[in-house]
């Protein structure tokens, strides 16, 4: 899922509206309103876990730059999951998300590194729906059904040069990727990509 996404989407915009249903959607089928916003999913931390990303990001960092520190955590569907190791790449209605906590330091027992904090700093999902045009990017605020990231936006650019499965960013979920090596599902710019830099 994946940055990242924060660095990608926050930039996109978060679309957000108020009056909409905020009840959250248990399925792993996206949902939506009838104005065309998804309900964001209230079970995905059942779903399976693929990968956590502390402080990534896409863009060089500016030196001595400070900012807050965030782990992200990507989780998808379980039938999509299935799907990927059955076929190495994704099913129409896969969701794959990603939800951002801070990180935090000299919590109860530990004198060093960082684990995760309590609070949910931001949900967002990228979804696959054929019905609607393929690959989409959304960004949730409080549970709030969200509209869908213009096209515009980079990050849908950014996972079409990059990614490496299905504009999905598969490089970065270490049990996944050697599947999609196996099944050769590998984008050609990824691999382009990483013979540009030697691997």
């Amino acid at each position: 899922m994946f940055r990242r996404w924060i660095a990608l989407l926050l930039p996109c915009s978060m679309l957000v509206a108020a009056g909409q249903p905020t009840t959250p959607a248990p399925s792993h089928i996206p949902t939506y309103t009838s104005d065309g916003r998804l309900l964001p999913p209230s079970d995905y931390r059942e779903w399976f876990y693929l990968t956590s990303g502390l402080d990534m990001s896409y863009t060089p960092r500016v030196a001595n730059s400070e900012g807050m520190s965030m782990f992200d955590n990507v989780f998808v569907a379980p039938e999509a999951y299935r799907a990927f190791l059955k076929t190495g790449t994704w099913p129409d209605k896969t969701m794959l998300v990603l939800e951002s906590r801070g990180a935090e330091s000299h919590i109860s027992i530990n004198k060093a590194g960082r684990s995760q904090g309590q609070d949910v700093m931001g949900v967002e999902v990228h979804l696959k729906d054929e019905s609607r045009g393929g690959w989409a990017f959304y960004a949730f605020d409080n549970a709030v059904p969200a509209k869908m990231i213009p096209k515009e936006a980079s990050c849908y650019s950014c996972h079409q040069q990059h990614a490496a499965v299905d504009t999905t960013f598969v490089q970065f979920y270490p049990t996944l990727l050697p599947i999609a090596m196996r099944m050769k599902t590998l984008s050609d710019s990824y691999l382009k990509e990483e013979v540009k830099d030697g691997k």
